[in-house]
């Protein structure tokens, strides 16, 4: 097979092939190096203060753009990632070009971007602590002014401690759930106010230097206070019971997480701890998933995937059961194989 150009259009594809990225642009790599950044007006001043390791071009119609100059670059031969482009934008493409031919490779940037190198695994755990500092100081604000407000209000101030303040963006829009909303992995906040006793989960994420974090803790907001350590006491016995079981599966997969296991392997440890003990139905979702650049991601840890893990894969860990009309609880860190083994970071 010879040679292909490469065409990208994500932005997390943009970014980490020339160094920046915006919503309105075409990347054209040649040789598996960045050769032009194709955009408008709006971004083209931006692109180059940046530091694009691209050319930019400004242009008002990307694809006529995009076309001229993969004429010119003589290369017949160009790989897409069907999942980066619309279907009008690839037939624009493709019926400007008689004659090249498109290589479609489904997730073509985040396979490459699966295993991080040292740098970005830094940015990672950055990302990660600040997260946690973020939880911390959220603790201690509950504490003092968290009872009798309710989830809605409760989620508006988690997300402003984990954006420290507008410092850092987002890596998804945050979960926080009391009680029976808990048992609803993806639960939207409700005007449910929150009391003495009430089970908290919450799991959220910030960015560092567009590197994404992700943790869940669950705790019950208590007259002893609330901390968002692993280790919880709750007063209900069944809510203890279920938290210390989701605790063992979540800890039993870091320890026996190793470079050269398979993905679902793992999964299927950590999931063997919930099914013995009778809950393996209220486990519904995947163990883990990549983090980087995007907050979803290469490898996904479930019971279908394959992939062997290798050394500097970055992912996460969250067990999770859910009684439907009682209570959820999910506990997730972020995890890097190096050395074979799993690092929490």
């Amino acid at each position: 097979m010879s040679h292909a150009g490469v065409l990208h259009r994500a932005e997390s594809a943009l970014y980490y092939a020339c160094g920046y990225s915006c919503d309105h642009a075409v990347l054209i790599l040649l040789d598996n190096a960045p050769r032009w950044l194709i955009t408008d007006g709006r971004y083209t001043t931006e692109a180059k203060e940046a530091g694009c390791l691209a050319e930019v071009v400004e242009s008002s119609d990307l694809m006529k753009t995009a076309r001229k100059l993969i004429r010119r670059s003589g290369q017949r031969r160009w790989i897409v990632d069907p999942k980066e482009w619309s279907h009008g934008a690839l037939t624009a493409l493709q019926k400007g070009l008689p004659g090249f031919q498109l290589l479609f490779r489904p997730d073509y940037s985040p396979l490459q971007r699966a295993v991080k190198s040292p740098q970005e695994i830094a940015l990672i755990r950055q990302s990660v602590q600040e997260n946690a500092q973020a939880f911390d100081r959220f603790a201690h604000w509950l504490l003092e002014n968290g009872e009798g407000r309710s989830e809605a209000q409760l989620h508006f101030q988690l997300e402003s401690f984990v954006r420290q303040s507008g410092e850092r963006d987002l890596s998804f829009h945050p979960i926080l759930a009391l009680n029976s909303a808990a048992a609803k992995p993806h639960a939207l906040p409700g005007s449910t106010p929150l009391k003495r006793g009430d089970l908290l989960l919450l799991d959220a994420g910030s960015k560092y230097r567009r590197y994404c974090s992700d943790r869940t803790r669950t705790a019950e907001f208590g007259p002893k206070g609330l901390l968002f350590s692993l280790e919880q006491r709750f007063s209900d016995p069944r809510r203890q019971k279920i938290y210390d079981l989701v605790l063992k599966a979540h800890d039993r997969a870091i320890a026996h997480a190793r470079a050269g296991m398979r993905a679902s392997e793992l999964d299927r440890i950590a999931r063997a701890v919930i099914e013995e003990a009778g809950y393996g139905a209220y486990f519904n979702h995947s163990l883990g998933h990549g983090v980087g650049l995007d907050i979803h991601e290469h490898p996904y840890i479930n019971r279908r995937n394959d992939r062997v893990l290798t050394e500097g894969m970055v992912f996460t860990i969250e067990p999770g059961i859910y009684l439907p009309g009682e209570f959820g609880v999910r506990i997730e860190d972020v995890v890097v194989i190096q050395g074979d083994r799993a690092e929490v970071l």
